[in-house]
């Protein structure tokens, strides 16, 4: 069960869509929410010279500036949470984007879910790079909501993006909540033959996941790499889906963050929110 949330507001960015999702997901789960915005410092006014005094002093104002932008950003949060009176803690937070994405990331594995927006290809901003960071850095499940989503979050009727792939059983596992308390499960299988056969087969998926109580219904088709993204948002659609679980696919290296193909385009492209686990 999610009972300690972590979201993250954007400062830089419309942060009404979040503020939504993760204000009505807290109350229909009875969840604390602690929600974290991010004023950015410049990394250039983050280095201090020996006997740099003054540099040193007008980085502290700078950095006293970017709090108040993310305290400016929470107070919108803090009010709407208040409306729904769901239990709350707000975090500002000043730093440099690298400084940030490693706050978050460390604060984000303490938590059972952390919800964050979906990353706009549209606008060049350092509130893009964090939930990407947070994905790879959780150690958990991260809820990417579109930055399109309006009103009440619901997980009513969920797509299972299936592949038989470590990161797909691990968002499976994180998903067990919203699994539970689902109305309609569908297994969607995209090249089932080429990616899941044998053990890790949707039938063997359906059967297990019926062991838990629950009902599920498989639909398998065929598409090529470069399909397999629109292939799943179609499908989501035609099954009027409230929620997508999938692996999030990517790897670190040398502090740069690459995300797989699927990801990447279905972050890019996002319809409906999506619970990705790393």
């Amino acid at each position: 069960m999610y009972k300690d949330i972590l979201v993250h507001i954007p400062t830089e960015r419309p942060m009404r869509a979040v503020i939504d999702g993760s204000i009505s997901l807290a109350a229909s789960l009875n969840a604390h929410v602690d929600a974290v915005a991010v004023g950015y410092v410049a990394s250039t006014a983050a280095y201090v010279m020996e006997g740099g005094a003054a540099v040193a002093a007008v980085f502290e104002m700078e950095r006293e500036r970017a709090v108040e932008r993310a305290e400016a950003a929470l107070a919108v949060f803090r009010t709407e949470a208040a409306n729904a009176d769901i239990s709350s803690t707000c975090h500002p937070l000043g730093a440099i984007p690298a400084d940030a994405a490693t706050s978050l990331g460390e604060m984000a594995r303490l938590h059972d879910l952390s919800v964050v927006l979906q990353p706009d290809p549209e606008q060049v901003t350092f509130d893009n790079d964090i939930p990407r960071e947070i994905l790879f850095q959780a150690g958990g499940p991260v809820l990417f909501l579109p930055y399109t989503f309006r009103g009440t979050f619901k997980a009513k009727r969920i797509g299972i993006c299936w592949d038989g792939s470590r990161v797909a059983a691990r968002a499976l596992r994180d998903a067990a909540t919203f699994l539970a308390r689902a109305e309609q499960i569908v297994i969607l299988a995209i090249n089932e033959p080429d990616t899941a056969a044998g053990d890790v087969s949707a039938s063997n998926l359906a059967r297990h996941l019926g062991r838990r109580g629950l009902s599920t219904r498989t639909v398998s088709l065929t598409a090529a790499r470069a399909d397999i993204q629109p292939t799943i948002l179609s499908l989501a659609a035609d099954e009027n889906l409230d929620l997508l679980v999938m692996g999030g696919y990517g790897h670190s290296r040398l502090q740069e963050r690459f995300l797989g193909g699927v990801t990447r385009a279905m972050l890019e492209a996002m319809t409906i929110p999506t619970l990705m686990s790393h």
